[in-house]
């Protein structure tokens, strides 16, 4: 005869893991780097689409930084690691 484990619903609740938003990949607006460089960059590290790289460009360009990506914080440091070692000014941080 097999017998039933019933657990405490409290104990279920405080043992779920929680789900943690992920973190924001930033790139900072420069004033050396061409926008097609900054466009190029973009697809070749993140792989986003051309019209998707534009936008986060002319993103940085307007308010001086866009918003890259938000993803777990190992992907987000690889991406700012990335566009980093291409030349541009990228950051990450906790999103909310």
């Amino acid at each position: 005869m097999a017998t039933q484990v019933i657990q405490n619903p409290q104990t279920k609740a405080n043992s779920e893991k929680k789900h943690h938003p992920g973190y924001r990949v930033l790139l900072h607006n420069d004033s050396f780097n061409t926008m097609e460089y900054v466009v190029e960059t973009l697809m070749e590290t993140v792989g986003m689409s051309e019209p998707q790289a534009v936008s986060v460009m002319m993103e940085a360009h307007t308010n001086g930084v866009g918003l890259v990506t938000v993803c777990a914080l190992e992907h987000a440091e690889f991406y700012c690691e990335s566009l980093k070692s291409k030349g541009l000014t990228s950051t990450i941080e906790p999103a909310e």
